[in-house]
């Protein structure tokens, strides 16, 4: 199959929040996302399908060889990576970045509880942070605190998919949320593994939620001026992922224990049409 057709279906399938922008683009850009989109996605389904730890792990470090050879220049393996070595000289993707993303997938495999928000942090920075890198590469910047505003937005993002996903992790036997602010708050591990909310869980998640709100204001604060026309695209992610966080809250924060929230397609377009239009303000 051709390795871009390929990284296309891969995208289509997923439905996700994260596509919304991409239509913007001119192609090539569109291109490069949907090819970055579909490589962290093909190694988030390497943890979430493996079910033997073992095997997972041979699979990331096979995923580790095969990018090597994008940077030694030797043919690649995987359609995805093939895709890669069109868009990494065009847009100066570093390896380290792209290889940090296989690392925070293997973190999956044997972080399923983090101890304090510095290690959740580390953690969110391999996901999510070193993503919004390598798309403010492949849409342009001209100051280097950009790169740390795409840090901070990759971390916000990532704090929302936390909170939206604590009852679906739970039913995995995994908890992102701190646990020394469980502790702060009084809840259990068991509590959230047997799915129990109670007036500390929604404390617990009032608290979640006001930390990532403040984590797209920063995150905004820090993009520079002149760089805004050129990072519209993950300005509308952000303002896609922040209304889902400010769904979550309407709901109840709470009720992620119970089910997980979406945004609607149709509704993911307005939003997506006013922040390309008239900016992002969290």
């Amino acid at each position: 199959m051709n390795p871009l057709i390929y990284c296309q279906e891969k995208a289509q399938s997923s439905g996700s929040s994260f596509l919304a922008g991409f239509r913007f683009l001119p192609e090539q850009q569109k291109n490069a996302m949907i090819i970055l989109y579909a490589y962290c996605r093909e190694l988030d389904d390497v943890v979430d399908d493996c079910l033997d730890i073992n095997i997972a792990r041979q699979t990331l470090a096979w995923w580790r060889q095969d990018l090597d050879k994008i940077f030694t220049q030797k043919q690649p393996e995987h359609p995805i990576n093939q895709a890669l070595c069109e868009i990494v000289d065009m847009f100066s993707l570093p390896k380290d970045e792209l290889e940090d993303i296989i690392n925070g997938m293997e973190m999956d495999l044997h972080h399923v509880r983090y101890q304090n928000f510095t290690d959740l942090q580390y953690y969110c920075h391999r996901v999510a942070g070193v993503v919004g890198r390598l798309i403010v590469r492949i849409l342009g910047f001209s100051e280097n605190q950009t790169l740390a505003y795409a840090d901070k937005l990759g971390l916000a993002l990532q704090l929302t998919n936390i909170i939206r996903d604590v009852g679906e992790d739970a039913r995995n036997g995994r908890i992102y949320l701190p646990l020394d602010e469980l502790a702060q708050f009084g809840v259990s591990q068991e509590s959230i593994l047997s799915y129990q909310p109670n007036q500390s869980f929604e404390k617990l998640m009032d608290f979640q939620i006001m930390r990532a709100r403040e984590t797209y204001r920063v995150a905004m604060s820090l993009l520079p001026e002149k760089d805004k026309k050129r990072q519209k695209v993950g300005t509308v992610m952000g303002g896609i992922y922040y209304a889902l966080l400010e769904e979550i809250a309407r709901d109840g924060g709470a009720n992620v224990l119970k089910y997980k929230i979406r945004i609607p397609s149709p509704r993911k377009f307005c939003i997506a049409m006013r922040v390309w239009l008239f900016g992002f303000k969290p």
